[in-house]
């Protein structure tokens, strides 16, 4: 289909549905919020088929003046006019290509982050701690809710795995570029001779699974109870309480422990939705090699993509090979920014190009 015959379409059916809202009598209550959500996800591409439409209805309308009349001041309006429709649908068309690009239905979803220490020992877990933190402050900074849902081997001020949930619009749109192993070179506060050492963790994120995505049969769950021995006193029997849920078809298993039962069951039901979630999302994308059905969000977790180099204050991601030095900034202050819009929009411009081929 036509460039132009693709936006031809979209504004006949944002039109469509924008009569249908018009008399909301006629649509029941499920379908108008169906229809409401569909003609708000158009209108801004609308506008913009409209505007790329009309330039080229002046262009066309320029280039007939130049070629059949013969008044110069008339033909010195059509050489203008020509020359700045050029540069508005030139423009116009680039921004379209980025809005009609196949949409990640999880992209406006919350996600679920795990962190766990990789190779490097003591010094791995400190780093998972670290990034840990960036991550919790980067939500902050976006105005997103973080809530830990677990941390566990606790070694100093790090640990040797962490997860949290994070909700906010477009949460997975953002962090799902951060999966994979994320490497370090320091020298470890408890390394006397000051020797640089390297060590990884690695980040996994999940698009956050809601009910209307994912239907969990209770058949298909076993849920074993846990309670660790009491210290004594009023604490005696009343101690934190784990919860282990089993997923039998797929053998996952989530384990929560904190004091509330019922919460560590609400978490790991959480965190199990968005793991099979993510299963069947990596199952129908046939585009997506059989490894990749394990790997979590847009990163393979076997590779490494990120490097943060304290000695020299340098961050560098290796996908898109962006190198900056503000290390400290980025793990103190979250400025991550930097490095997610620049993966944003190397992801967009291998989309158009497959498009364009």
């Amino acid at each position: 289909m036509a460039f132009e015959d693709r936006l031809k379409k979209i504004i006949t059916k944002y039109n469509n549905l924008s009569d249908k809202l018009s008399d909301p009598s006629k649509i029941s209550s499920q379908d108008f919020a169906k229809i409401a959500k569909e003609h708000f996800d158009l209108t801004e591409i609308n506008f913009s088929a409209i505007e790329y439409l009309q330039n080229l209805k002046l262009l066309e309308e320029a280039e007939d003046i130049l070629l059949n009349s013969q008044e110069k001041e008339l033909k010195d309006l059509a050489h203008d006019q020509k020359k700045e429709s050029k540069v508005n649908l030139e423009i116009i068309k680039e921004k379209l290509k980025i809005m009609l690009l196949p949409k990640d239905i999880a992209d406006e979803k919350g996600a679920i982050i795990e962190i766990r220490a990789g190779t490097g020992g003591d010094e791995a877990a400190l780093f998972a701690g670290t990034l840990f933190k960036m991550y919790q402050k980067y939500a902050e900074a976006q105005n997103w809710q973080f809530e830990v849902l677990s941390i566990s081997g606790l070694v100093l001020e790090g640990c040797k795995e962490a997860m949290a949930s994070i909700s906010g619009k477009g949460v997975y749109k953002k962090l799902k570029y951060e999966s994979g192993v994320h490497r370090v070179q320091r020298v470890p506060t408890t390394e006397s001779s000051g020797r640089i050492h390297t060590s990884a963790a690695t980040v996994a994120v999940l698009p956050e699974a809601e009910d209307i995505d994912l239907k969990i049969n209770e058949k298909d769950l076993r849920i074993d109870t846990y309670r660790s021995s009491g210290a004594g006193g009023q604490h005696v029997n009343t101690t934190d309480s784990a919860i282990r849920v089993t997923h039998i078809p797929t053998g996952l298993v989530i384990v929560q422990s904190e004091k509330s039962q019922h919460q560590n069951k609400a978490k790991a039901l959480k965190i199990l939705k968005s793991k099979l979630y993510d299963i069947e999302r990596e199952k129908s994308n046939k585009e997506m090699s059989d490894l990749r059905r394990v790997q979590i969000g847009s990163g393979d977790r076997s590779e490494r993509i990120r490097t943060y180099n304290f000695p020299q204050n340098r961050i560098t991601d290796h996908r898109i090979n962006l190198t900056s030095y503000n290390l400290e900034e980025v793990l103190q202050e979250a400025k991550l920014d930097q490095f997610i819009d620049a993966l944003v929009a190397d992801d967009q411009a291998k989309k158009i190009a497959q498009e364009d081929n």
